[in-house]
């Protein structure tokens, strides 16, 4: 029987292309998605991948969802936490809601997400944890306080719940890519893009979301049962640790 995959934020950009990539690798998927009603619904039709609708930043709301998802396809046994939001605003002008807003989803959501899987994994003694981070939780971005301080969490996260996970057969890992191709970064302006942020990437291009979602496609296999508290960096070269 294919293993269940559950990804949020899996029916636009990086989420689209890791659930697509996952369910092309055998993997029965659900996507989570939280406010597109009409993205979703493409989605579906185009991929046939089933959409559920909830808030990562609730944790009941997240609980009710995941049971959902495991009534109607099977217990989650692959989760990807890639729902994020931004907010930014220089730190003297982000207001208290701009930051509980972005902390609530791209940190808190992890634990909403990954807390009701867990106990089964242990039960089971196998799991697949994969969060998607960013660049810029690893040097931080001007503006990006909160974003910054939300993924850089998310990664200390993995490396804590790595060692509990270990050794139950769960794995727990994360991704950071650097500047993606997706909807939202291509809508910057084409003289941004080209005199900004291209040149600061020695690859000379941007990411793809496909080039993401094979490093999930990895991570979740057995032949990754041996990597944990890793973080992979996906960035083109753009920073390197």
């Amino acid at each position: 029987m294919s293993r269940v995959a559950l990804v949020t934020g899996g029916t636009r950009g990086i989420g689209a292309a890791i659930s697509v990539a996952l369910k092309n690798a055998g993997y029965k998927v659900a996507a989570n998605y939280a406010g597109n009603d009409e993205a979703a619904k493409a989605f579906t039709a185009e991929t046939g991948i089933p959409a559920f609708k909830w808030d990562v930043s609730s944790y009941e709301a997240c609980a009710a969802g995941i049971a959902q998802v495991e009534a109607e396809l099977g217990p989650v046994e692959i989760l990807v936490n890639n729902a994020g939001i931004t907010r930014d605003a220089m730190f003297h002008k982000m207001t208290p809601e701009q930051w509980n807003a972005v902390i609530s989803t791209n940190l808190s959501g992890l634990f909403n997400m990954t807390h009701p899987v867990w106990s089964g994994m242990r039960d089971r003694s196998f799991g697949r944890i994969v969060s998607i981070s960013s660049i810029n939780g690893q040097k931080g971005q001007m503006g990006q306080a909160n974003y910054s301080a939300a993924k850089a969490g998310d990664i200390g996260f993995t490396k804590a719940l790595a060692q509990e996970g270990a050794a139950k057969g769960i794995t727990v890992n994360v991704i950071c890519p650097g500047y993606i191709g997706t909807e939202m970064v291509r809508a910057v302006p084409e003289k941004v893009l080209n005199e900004r942020i291209i040149p600061q990437i020695p690859v000379g291009r941007l990411g793809e979301p496909e080039e993401i979602a094979r490093c999930v496609v990895f991570l979740a296999s057995d032949d990754a049962g041996f990597i944990t508290g890793s973080t992979i960096t996906a960035n083109g070269g753009q920073y390197m640790i």
